[in-house]
C-alpha cells in the first residue's frame, strides 16, 4: 500500500483535510454559541402569546432547551454527523425537507453564474494582459473597476430597470420558483439573477488574471520559449496560461464560496426561492435549527472549495509540484 510521503501532494491534501475538519469544528462551536445568544425564546416564539407555562416547559423538553449548553451542543453535533439536521421550529418539519428544494435552486443559480463568469473572466484577463496598455486593456480595466465597485443590489436594480421595467421589458423582474417546480422550468427567470452574480464575480477574477498573466509573460521561461521560435499561441496556451492560473484558482474559490453564502441580497432582490431567502426567513422567525444547518453548510462549502483550489493550483503549476 502506498503511503503518504512527507512533503508529497498526498500528504499536503491530507494535512489540508485535517485543517478543514478543525475549521468546521470551530465553526460549529461559534455557530451554536451565536445562535444561543440570539434574543428571544424559541419555545415562546412557536407557541405564541397564548402559551401556558406547562406547554412552554413541555416544548422546551422536546427541543432539549432545558438541558445544559454542552449537552445541547453535543446532541446537535451528533445529529449533524448522522445526517439529522433537526426540525424547523417555524415550519414544524425536518430541516432537510424544508431546505432541500431551496438548496437545489441556489445550486443551479451558482452553477450558472460560475459556468459563465469563470471562462469569461479568464478570457478577458488573458487578452487584456496580452494586449497590455492597448485600447482593449484600458477600456476593460476601467469597466471592470467600475463594475467591481457596484454593490450587488445596485446591479440587480439597474438590470431590472434596463431589462424588465422602464427601458425594456424582455425579461421577468421577479424570478419566482413555485413549490413543486424546478428552476430550469423557466430559464428566462434565471437570466437577471445569474447576470447579477456574474457581474459581481467576474471583475475580481479578470483583474487577478490580468495581473498574473502579465507577471508570467515577463518571466524568463516565457522569454526562452519565444526565443526558441515557438508560435505565440503555443507560448500563451502551453507555457503562460497554466502558470498564470495558479493564483486565479484561489480567487475563483473565494468568489464561488461567496456566491454560495452571499446570494442573500440577490435572491431578495429577485425574490428567488433559495438558501438566501431561507436564511433571511429563519432569522426573522428565530428558527435556530435552520440557521445552524445553513451556516454549517456554507462553512463546509468554503472549506471544500479552498481545498479544491489548492489542489488545482498544484496540478496546473509545474514548479509547485516539484516542491512538494
Amino acid at each position: 500500500m502506498k503511503r503518504f510521503r512527507p512533503g508529497g501532494v498526498g500528504w499536503f491534501i491530507f494535512r489540508r483535510l485535517l485543517l478543514g475538519i478543525v475549521v468546521l469544528i470551530l465553526v460549529s462551536v461559534l455557530v451554536f454559541l451565536a445562535t444561543q445568544a440570539l434574543p428571544g425564546d424559541p419555545a415562546r416564539a412557536i407557541l405564541g402569546r397564548t402559551a401556558t407555562p406547562a406547554s412552554l416547559a413541555a416544548l422546551r423538553r422536546q427541543l432539549h432547551l432545558d438541558q445544559p449548553v454542552i449537552s445541547q451542543y453535543w446532541t446537535w453535533v451528533t445529529g449533524l454527523l448522522h445526517g439529522n439536521l433537526g426540525r424547523s421550529l417555524a415550519a414544524q418539519e425536518p430541516v432537510s425537507t424544508l431546505i432541500g428544494p431551496r438548496l437545489v435552486n441556489s445550486a443551479v443559480l451558482v452553477a450558472l453564474a460560475a459556468v459563465v463568469s469563470i471562462p469569461l473572466s479568464i478570457a478577458i484577463g488573458s487578452w487584456a494582459a496580452f494586449r497590455r496598455e492597448k485600447v482593449f486593456d484600458v477600456a476593460s480595466s476601467n469597466l471592470l473597476l467600475v463594475l467591481a465597485a457596484l454593490p450587488e443590489f445596485v446591479v440587480g436594480v439597474l438590470l431590472v430597470i434596463l431589462l424588465a421595467t422602464t427601458v425594456s421589458h424582455v425579461l421577468p423582474s421577479i424570478s419566482l420558483v413555485p413549490p413543486g417546480s424546478h428552476p430550469w422550468d423557466n430559464w428566462s427567470a434565471l437570466v437577471l439573477p445569474t447576470l447579477t452574480l456574474v457581474i459581481a464575480v467576474a471583475p475580481y477574477v479578470a483583474r487577478i488574471m490580468r495581473a498574473s498573466m502579465i507577471e508570467v509573460l515577463e518571466s524568463d521561461y516565457v522569454e526562452m520559449a519565444r526565443l526558441k521560435g515557438l508560435p505565440e499561441r503555443t507560448v500563451l496556451v502551453r507555457h503562460a496560461l497554466p502558470n498564470a492560473l495558479g493564483p486565479v484558482f484561489q480567487v475563483i474559490a473565494l468568489n464561488l464560496a461567496y456566491l454560495a453564502g452571499g446570494i442573500i441580497i440577490v435572491e431578495s432582490v429577485f425574490q428567488y426561492t433559495g438558501i438566501g431567502l431561507a436564511i433571511q426567513e429563519s432569522v426573522v422567525n428565530h428558527d435556530l435549527p435552520v440557521i445552524q444547518a445553513l451556516t454549517m453548510l456554507i462553512a463546509a462549502v468554503y472549506v471544500a472549495l479552498n481545498l479544491l483550489a489548492d489542489v488545482a493550483t498544484i496540478m496546473v503549476t509545474p514548479r509547485l509540484r516539484t516542491r512538494l
